[in-house]
């Protein structure tokens, strides 16, 4: 078995997202430019083409690249594309608590406003988004592409459209997980991280449907301080381990 194969298919996805990127920012791909058909990189690249969709959703979150239907990928105007987070590295980490901190300023009332605002139509999007989460997690992928969406519903949800401008400005590194790894994560452990996730996602998709403001800011605050947390004990072992 080949060092790749033992590779996560999380990491597989980085690398050809990285790869991709790296074409795009360096003018190899050009604005409006036909992204390799998903064959084609599989071939190139020795990857499935489930870790070639992952690339290409990530890609579509930041704004990086556009789908047509029937037609496939293009690279996006770089001139429209939606701030970014450093992808790796102790620096990142700060950015990272930097936007989780803003996201619990914003996400917790957007969450609150999708309970009296939200239509029918859009609670069932919401409800479709969770499940795609589910279903990208029992594939063994690490439904980056699905979460952002998910925070995408709820934010279209209040019915006013700066909130899923705001998502789509921060791209989809609001779903930190994407840029830092924790490399004493088991796949087990990391499992059940995901898992507590998707069980926390129940919870806010369970409070807005019931219409319960109070509840579903509370969720959603809970969700996301979690997440924070988690990333800043990160942030403090890495400065221990540099003293």
């Amino acid at each position: 078995m080949t060092d790749r194969q033992q590779r996560p298919p999380n990491n597989l996805a980085e690398q050809v997202m990285a790869r991709l990127s790296a074409d795009i920012r360096g003018g190899r791909l050009a604005p409006g430019a036909r992204l390799p058909t998903e064959q084609a990189l599989t071939t190139e690249l020795g990857v499935s083409r489930t870790v070639v969709r992952e690339a290409v959703a990530a890609l579509r979150a930041d704004g990086l690249v556009v789908t047509r239907r029937g037609s496939g990928a293009y690279v996006a105007d770089p001139a429209a594309g939606p701030f970014r987070i450093a992808a790796s590295g102790a620096a990142a980490l700060g950015d990272i608590i930097a936007v989780m901190e803003l996201r619990l300023a914003v996400e917790v009332e957007a969450a609150a406003l999708a309970t009296e605002r939200a239509s029918r139509q859009q609670i069932a999007a919401i409800r479709t988004a969770w499940r795609s989460i589910d279903t990208a997690l029992k594939r063994g992928e690490g439904a980056v592409a699905e979460d952002f969406a998910f925070h995408r519903a709820i934010a279209e949800a209040t019915g006013n459209d700066q909130f899923p401008r705001f998502l789509a400005y921060l791209g989809s590194h609001v779903i930190p997980r994407q840029s830092v790894r924790l490399s004493v994560d088991t796949p087990a452990e990391r499992r059940i991280y995901l898992e507590r996730i998707q069980h926390e996602h129940a919870r806010i998709v369970s409070t807005i449907s019931d219409g319960d403001p109070v509840e579903a800011r509370r969720a959603m605050r809970e969700h996301l301080t979690r997440s924070l947390e988690r990333y800043r004990t990160l942030a403090g072992g890495k400065k221990n381990g540099r003293r």
